[in-house]
């Protein structure tokens, strides 16, 4: 029962510190597992390519509604016409075809469509034809890279003015890191690229978007004023603002892929809706990449380029410096007998600017009702035996 218990605090609990995932530093492990499925991504891109859509190529769709006949019926009536390139044949819902072919002459249409109908056994009339030119296709692929391109843009400029440009780095890093992915994905699975696919792709790029600037709010946040102390470095503090914000996003991330799944699996697998199946396959693509981006790439590279600064160069310094100093006086005090616990780490390695803040604390102005100096008590406790003040 305490597991459970411990399982569902587990949000509270990352918020207060109480349990860390050390994300930042194991980057190198998180690079490598990005690494490794980008190359599986550009060699599927490379090696199979995009099966472009009728909008982007051009060409002809045949699509029955009503038909017994199978998939690889359909490919030998069109066997003919597909000079050389392999026809696209899908099922629509439980008896509908759709075939796709790179033809796009209007006059050769009917002759094809005719052909269909007779060698599936239906009327003329229940082959629906589609004929989109190639120029019009092109202009739909240059109209989708300028979206994407100033997308980019405005993503770099909000996040440099908001944040800095170093977050704005990452943050476009880890979309690109995104974008790689979900074609390569497509790529490797040989789903049709189509405008439903464009749409999937813009939206899933505004999720990715939302999850990695609400934890770099947090981690703005708890790196405010980082220089004036030196008990953490900015990469700790840094992953101490990702582990805030762990559950939310895993949570976002799993409310967001349910009823995607639910598109996907079966809008697009048992009812054979082709353009459910084009968004959803980027949705349901894109939404893992971006939660995996959003948490193990963009805050790490965030942290690198923050680490290269040199005030955090010297920060890094003082931490270390006064860690030495924790552990040599921890050391000595165990050589000489004292217990661990009676020993005060922070004034082993303290600094002016801790001294000076633990002189303010010890001299906080007594509150109402004539309570006692936190400072003064500590010192009374140490001067009586067992540390009992006299009543």
């Amino acid at each position: 029962m305490s597991r459970l218990g411990d399982l569902k605090n587990i949000g509270v609990r990352l918020h207060h510190g109480d349990v860390s995932f050390d994300f930042v530093g194991r980057k190198k492990l998180w690079y490598s597992i990005s690494g490794l499925i980008l190359v599986l991504a550009v060699g599927g891109l490379l090696g199979r390519g995009l099966h472009e859509g009728i909008e982007f190529k051009g060409g002809s769709v045949y699509t029955i509604e009503h038909t017994s006949a199978s998939q690889n019926d359909a490919r030998k009536a069109v066997a003919n016409f597909t000079n050389g390139t392999d026809a696209i044949v899908q099922k629509l819902g439980g008896d509908g075809l759709r075939i796709q072919l790179a033809e796009s002459d209007a006059n050769k249409t009917k002759v094809i469509a005719a052909e269909i109908a007779k060698d599936l056994k239906v009327a003329p009339d229940k082959v629906n034809t589609q004929v989109v030119g190639p120029s019009w296709g092109k202009e739909i692929s240059n109209k989708a890279l300028q979206g994407l391109g100033w997308f980019m843009l405005l993503v770099v400029i909000y996040l440099t003015f908001a944040f800095e440009w170093r977050m704005a780095v990452a943050a476009l890093v880890a979309l690109i890191h995104d974008i790689v992915i979900t074609i390569g994905v497509y790529a490797l699975v040989g789903f049709e690229v189509t405008p439903g696919t464009v749409i999937g792709l813009l939206t899933i790029l505004g999720y990715s978007l939302y999850d990695t600037v609400v934890v770099f709010d947090t981690v703005k946040e708890n790196t405010k004023s980082i220089t004036k102390q030196t008990k953490l470095t900015y990469s700790e503090a840094a992953n101490a603002g990702l582990n805030q914000t762990l559950v939310r996003s895993i949570n976002t991330t799993i409310v967001a892929l349910l009823p995607v799944a639910s598109l996907l699996f079966v809008g697009g697998g048992l009812l054979g809706a082709g353009m459910l199946k084009d968004i959803a396959l980027s949705l349901f693509v894109g939404l893992a990449a971006g939660a995996f981006s959003s948490i193990f790439i963009a805050t790490p590279i965030l942290a690198d380029l923050k680490e290269r600064s040199p005030e955090m160069r010297q920060l890094a310094k003082k931490v270390a410096q006064r860690r030495a100093a924790e552990a040599k006086a921890a050391k000595a005090a165990e050589a000489s007998g004292i217990p661990v616990e009676q020993t005060d780490p922070d004034a082993a390695g303290e600094t002016d600017a801790d001294a000076e803040s633990d002189s303010d604390e010890d001299e906080t102005v007594p509150a109402q009702g004539g309570a006692p100096r936190a400072g003064a008590a500590r010192g009374r406790a140490r001067t009586r035996p067992g540390g009992k003040r006299k009543r």
